[in-house]
């Protein structure tokens, strides 16, 4: 008796509890508020000024092996840095550029895809590649801009967190914006 007790019992819960269909809770990313883009110019000792973004901080690079004019652009509320070096070329143009391009395509394992957009400006002699990594990579974002003949500065985007492109996407294409700009107002001293 006790165990038809049971029965009627579990029979009267199953068919009370599943009168509702269960909807799973969508993935949800924090709401970025976003600076209003406003540009300074970076004119210092260095033989290259450019424009970058008031929200960013210009410091120099504390990197073991860091040269004069290497420098960090940082962003600390997106912990964001662009890692800008600059070497003189002296007959090794095709050794930096291919070193440039070799350091792009090591994240091809974890790319979608790489984008190349090529910039010449023969006016005042800045020319170079944006390169556009698509998916978790590390770096999403590098270029190298130079003259041919005395100057060239490479540059790279990090995250100082574990990257997810969903997530990083509206950072990155905010960021993109600003390195097109450095890029296009780069000039040589």
């Amino acid at each position: 008796m006790f165990s038809r007790y049971i029965k009627y019992l579990v029979l009267f819960s199953f068919l009370v509890s599943c009168n509702q269909d269960y909807l799973p809770k969508p993935t949800g990313y924090f709401r970025i508020d976003l600076p209003e883009k406003k540009y300074q110019i970076y004119d210092k000792e260095c033989p290259y000024k450019f424009e970058y973004p008031t929200y960013f901080t210009a410091i120099k690079s504390d990197q073991k092996d860091a040269e004069p004019c290497w420098l960090n652009l940082s962003y600390p509320s997106f912990k964001v840095k662009i890692h800008l070096s600059y070497k003189e070329v002296s007959g090794n143009i095709s050794n930096l550029l291919e070193e440039c391009r070799t350091l792009v395509y090591k994240h091809d394992i974890k790319a979608d895809a790489i984008n190349e957009t090529i910039y010449s400006d023969s006016i005042n002699k800045v020319y170079g590649t944006l390169y556009e990594i698509k998916g978790n990579a590390a770096s999403n974002i590098q270029f190298y801009v130079t003259d041919s003949i005395r100057h060239f500065v490479r540059g790279a985007l990090y995250f100082e967190t574990k990257p997810n492109k969903d997530s990083l996407a509206p950072i990155i294409n905010f960021i993109e914006q600003d390195v097109t700009h450095l890029v296009e107002t780069l000039r040589w001293k």
